[in-house]
């Protein structure tokens, strides 16, 4: 059986920063170290940083006072920074510097006086984060029927952003709708989508060509995962979502003679490692990778932690 994995798959640089922001304050400050919410969505991560020390809470009045608090790389809203300034929290701030520039984006539409509309998944933490951002009202859109539904107070004075984990074609048709309706509604360029996004999606339109069937390691709450896995389905490929080797179905593969598996952006490699071995339980098999881009970006860490970081 041939095994061909995607290129990219996995990590993220938002990701690799986020977890890495936690693993240096627990060295730094000792722990515990309290993180609102999941730093990122996978399970694997979550523990791993628990065994080390990590806590993670809901909201912020699980931190007892003067505790070191980390904002996980999906963002927060003003009222959970104001909230964490309010009570002198010492904070290090993960959110993803991609999540961070739409944030800005967003603040600017407003300050100009625009109403904005949001595109993305309504209950994601990165959603409810960005909403928490933008002063003034903002309208939240995932679908084309929901830009029928919208009633802006001033049509010509409409901005949209869009949620980081979304790609350039999974908001084509909102964007689409929404010039349609408001021919002066204003947005950011394309090339500010997340470069992790549209890289692992065009990698899973190449790698669904290749294969029988495609196994998406990731989350179940993980926005870009899901989404890997519907792109393929879309495409008529079985494609199934798995959190680890062990919720790996055999009769999805059984008459397979080609496997293609990717990872969510939020998915350590170890796990894709995992299900090959899992694989070679049922099957001899060969193993390539598909030819794709390689990533090379790295965001800079807190200000805090960067001595640390020269240090070793």
């Amino acid at each position: 059986m041939r095994v061909i994995l995607a290129q990219p798959r996995g990590f993220c640089a938002g990701v690799e920063r986020a977890i890495e922001i936690v693993e240096r304050a627990l060295k730094l400050y000792g722990p515990p170290v309290y993180v609102r919410h999941e730093i990122v969505h996978n399970k694997r991560v979550v523990e791993g940083l628990k065994a080390k020390g990590a806590v993670f809470v809901e909201e912020l009045d699980e931190v007892p006072e003067g505790a070191i608090t980390v904002f996980s790389a999906h963002g927060v809203s003003q009222r959970v920074a104001d909230e964490a300034r309010h009570r002198e929290l010492p904070v290090l701030d993960a959110t993803c510097p991609l999540v961070a520039k739409v944030h800005k984006e967003g603040q600017r539409y407003a300050e100009k006086g625009y109403e904005v509309i949001l595109i993305g998944h309504e209950g994601h933490p990165e959603v409810e984060g960005t909403m928490g951002r933008i002063p003034g009202k903002v309208q939240l859109v995932s679908t084309v029927e929901d830009v029928a539904n919208l009633e802006p107070q001033d049509p010509t004075k409409l901005a949209y952003v869009t949620q980081t984990t979304l790609s350039v074609d999974d908001t084509r048709d909102v964007i689409e709708a929404l010039t349609r309706r408001f021919p002066e509604i204003i947005g950011p360029d394309v090339k500010d989508i997340c470069y992790a996004t549209q890289n692992r999606q065009l990698a899973v339109r190449e790698l669904a060509q290749k294969v029988d069937v495609v196994l998406v390691v990731g989350a179940h709450n993980s926005s870009n995962s899901n989404r890997l896995r519907d792109i393929v389905s879309e495409m008529s490929v079985p494609s199934y979502l798995i959190e680890d080797a062990s919720t790996l179905d055999p009769s999805w593969i059984m008459d397979a003679k080609s496997i293609g598996i990717t990872a969510g952006a939020s998915t350590p490699e170890e796990l894709v490692h995992e299900l090959i071995d899992r694989l070679r339980a049922f099957h001899d098999i060969e193993v390539s990778v598909l030819d794709g881009i390689e990533e090379h970006i790295q965001f800079k860490l807190p200000t805090e932690l960067r001595e640390v970081a020269a240090a070793e």
